[in-house]
């Protein structure tokens, strides 16, 4: 069965290490919240989504190895060189969840747009596959964010899919740069009221409602940043739901 609205989940989250080496992973709990979202049943379909690091082999055969003997029949969607599936859309409607992955979220959306993706994501969305991502793959439903797509230091980015209508920050509490910048960018206007995550921290939303925060560690919280009537920069912090993790006790997420 599909979710029961349109859902999507926006995180800093996602895969945990085992610390035996960089690609040596195993899903986070936020990977069973996408499952139940979807009502998905006993084996989950989840498609992986690596456009935002260019389709990078060691990226996806970590995402298969680190599914490799869970409860999720796990497949992946390149776009380098070319679709590695005959029908892209018949391929991610099937699906429960798809994950985007980290990276270029600039790159990401341009390359989605260029092969049509944009518009069968949009159909997958409404149709209940559950939309989850992390870092890139969390941006890139909203309206824009802070980005290091550009380079080491972080811009500003406006031309996100935009069918949530919020601005985005990611890494809120891990990256320096991150916190001024999106309170500038909701200060001067470049953005709307906005939704930022500590590492560990995803958002939910139903439709365009975000509906709740959840984290995979104790100590860090959500938060809205938004402009007041005065044109001060308030921020709001949101504690989220600490979700069980079943796994072995690991580092941090990707």
């Amino acid at each position: 069965m599909p979710a029961s609205e349109p859902t999507i989940v926006a995180t800093s989250m996602g895969f945990l290490s085992r610390q035996r080496g960089p690609y040596d992973l195993r899903p986070g709990p936020v990977f069973e919240l996408a499952a139940e979202l979807a009502e998905a049943g006993p084996a989950p379909r989840l498609c992986y989504l690596g456009q935002a690091v260019g389709d990078r082999d060691s990226s996806i055969a970590a995402v298969h190895a680190a599914f490799a003997g869970t409860r999720f029949r796990a497949s992946h969607l390149a776009l380098f060189p070319m679709p590695n599936v005959d029908d892209v859309r018949a391929h991610l409607l099937a699906q429960d969840v798809l994950w985007v992955g980290g990276g270029s979220v600039a790159n990401l959306c341009a390359v989605w747009r260029v092969h049509g993706l944009d518009e069968i994501l949009h159909e997958c969305w409404q149709a209940g596959v559950v939309l989850a991502g992390v870092s890139a793959g969390s941006i890139c439903w909203h309206l824009g964010g802070a980005t290091d797509s550009f380079g080491p230091r972080l811009r500003g980015f406006t031309d996100g899919l935009g069918w949530l209508p919020y601005g985005n920050g990611v890494h809120y509490d891990s990256e320096e740069q991150r916190r001024p910048l999106m309170h500038a960018l909701v200060a001067d206007g470049t953005l709307p009221t906005s939704h930022c995550t500590d590492d560990g921290v995803g958002l939910v939303y139903r439709g365009t409602r975000l509906v709740e925060a959840v984290a995979d560690r104790p100590g860090v919280a959500a938060y809205e940043v938004a402009r007041a009537a005065d044109g001060e920069v308030r921020e709001t912090r949101i504690e989220p739901r600490l979700l069980a993790d079943r796994g072995e006790p690991t580092g941090g997420g990707r």
